[in-house]
């Protein structure tokens, strides 16, 4: 599978440099260095593009070492997401708004909404942790925002950013992929199945239990297709297709209203309405329905509803 939104080469992380202070410190000073703002789910955005601001124009932005970040490197230059504070002065340039991370990532360059879903879940992370999961203390940013550490000394526990691994799946049967609708989107929308990943569980035994929990749809065998950052606020969309050893389709649990065995030709006829094709759902379903010999996917120009992040994978969980 190609690459798809939120991955790629968008930025050389340089992760030996973190641990460099002094390196960092006189990065900041020089005019090729370049400045992420992050105010909580917006970024900074300058027409179609993600605005990147010079060092020396964001100085105020700076002052507080526990809200930076240190990205990587873009085309030479040094880059820092900076968190923000709610409610600050900071002023941005006339051409700049700020924008909500949802509606940027249909709006920006591939590159672009990597780059700024990094920066967001650095930052949601680090806005998850500021106490300490083991004694409560105060925790202080450290190794550039890629480690959280108890202020407390006695413990001096150590957090690090934090990724929830999710699987989904488009599964398969007779011609016929599983679909399903939750409760929330209209009678018309449908997706793959998909859920987060248990302690103790592969990915393979994670795709089995949501599959047939959510369908009672008994899954065989399974083919890893690809992965998606999700940074709502931080998981990883791990993509399959499977194949199906039952048919028979029951609404086990509350996650899902509807689902169905949905053919080509429900798709091609626009029967149904598919997920945004900047997600890795849209993804597997294309990468199914491709494989006959009729037209594809993207060239039929289907409808496809606004881009918004699917329960259970929101920021509310």
């Amino acid at each position: 599978m190609d690459s798809i939104v939120f991955s790629g080469n968008y930025i050389q992380r340089r992760g030996e440099l973190r641990s460099n202070r002094r390196e960092l410190e006189e990065a900041l000073s020089r005019a090729s260095t370049m400045i992420l703002p992050i105010l909580g789910d917006q970024c900074l955005v300058r027409g179609e593009r993600l605005a990147l601001l010079r060092a020396g124009d964001a100085t105020d932005l700076l002052d507080e070492p526990q809200r930076r970040t240190f990205l990587g490197v873009l085309d030479g230059n040094y880059v820092f997401g900076v968190d923000v504070e709610k409610g600050t002065d900071a002023r941005f340039e006339d051409d700049c708004e700020l924008v909500g991370l949802r509606e940027a990532s249909g709006r920006l360059p591939s590159d672009d909404a990597a780059l700024a879903a990094y920066a967001r879940a650095m930052v949601a992370w680090q806005e998850r942790h500021r106490h300490c999961g083991v004694c409560g203390a105060n925790n202080q940013l450290l190794e550039a925002g890629f480690v959280m550490e108890c202020s407390n000394t006695a413990c001096a526990h150590r957090s690090f950013p934090r990724l929830d691994p999710a699987i989904i799946v488009l599964v398969q049967h007779d011609n016929r992929c599983l679909l399903g609708r939750q409760a929330t989107w209209p009678a018309d929308r449908f997706s793959t199945i998909a859920g987060f990943v248990e302690p103790g569980e592969s990915l393979e035994d994670a795709l089995r239990r949501e599959v047939r929990e959510e369908t009672n749809i008994d899954v065989g065998t399974c083919r890893y297709l690809g992965s998606q950052p999700w940074p709502f606020p931080a998981a990883i969309m791990i993509g399959f297709h499977a194949s199906a050893e039952s048919a028979d389709i029951i609404c086990n649990d509350d996650e899902l209203a509807e689902a169905r065995w949905v053919s080509r030709d429900e798709i091609a006829d626009a029967s149904i309405v598919l997920p945004p094709s900047i997600s890795i759902a849209y993804r597997l379903i294309e990468a199914w329905f491709d494989e006959h010999d009729g037209p594809s996917l993207r060239s039929l120009g289907l409808p496809a509803p606004p881009f918004r992040v699917p329960r259970p994978l929101d920021e509310n969980n």
